[in-house]
């Protein structure tokens, strides 16, 4: 994003420290939610040239700029809510979990939080929420970079696992080939059943680490 940086704004306000929040992982069958929170400096000299909606990047310039977050950073957090717990309380609780979470586990606490989307946390730190914030926000989508790659490589070793779902492809979205492997399998640990009955032909099942 080109744009003049958003917390700047803040920064003339008063505010020292604040954190973008975002997450990956909201509309898949399987696997957790991840969220991440990060605060960068504010200094030209340090700024990160490139971010934006991790969806709007390759993996490898994701990757790339993971690796620069990660180093300039002055804090970031990434906390994950597994699928099990989203078939309890719900894919948009377990997002607001995972994003209070992430702030909380932050190494500097922020004085501001800044959520994509219309998300309040139940945090006792000021926040506001922005709408396609990680295209418009540098912090939110500095947060969407780390949670996006974070999630990606998470979704891979779990393709080692249980191959027969392309999780390496599809990281756990409903694509016609990983919608078809439900069907003529059912399912495995990491699906979340709340998700993916109007897949199954039968009841779910669950098959184990081999198949």
């Amino acid at each position: 994003m080109d744009e003049p940086i958003v917390e700047r704004d803040y920064f003339e306000k008063g505010f020292s420290a604040v954190a973008g929040v975002d997450e990956v992982g909201r509309g898949p069958l399987a696997g957790p939610v991840v969220c991440a929170a990060v605060i960068l400096p504010l200094e030209e000299e340090k700024r990160i040239l490139g971010v934006n909606d991790s969806k709007k990047l390759s993996a490898k310039k994701r990757e790339a700029l993971d690796e620069q977050i990660k180093k300039v950073a002055r804090a970031y957090s990434i906390a994950e809510v597994s699928e099990k717990v989203i078939d309890e309380i719900n894919i948009l609780q377990a997002t607001r979990l995972g994003m209070k979470r992430a702030v909380e586990g932050l190494s500097l606490s922020p004085d501001l939080v800044l959520t994509d989307g219309n998300m309040t946390l139940d945090i006792s730190v000021p926040q506001r929420s922005i709408v396609k914030g990680d295209a418009l926000v540098y912090s939110i989508g500095a947060a969407s970079i780390l949670a996006k790659v974070y999630r990606d490589a998470l979704m891979r070793g779990y393709a080692k696992k249980y191959p027969a779902y392309g999780f390496e492809r599809n990281a756990g979205y409903g694509t016609a080939q990983h919608i078809a492997a439900i069907r003529e399998m059912g399912i495995c640990e990491i699906h979340r059943r709340t998700f993916v009955t109007n897949f199954l032909a039968e009841t779910p099942k669950r098959t184990s680490g081999n198949t």
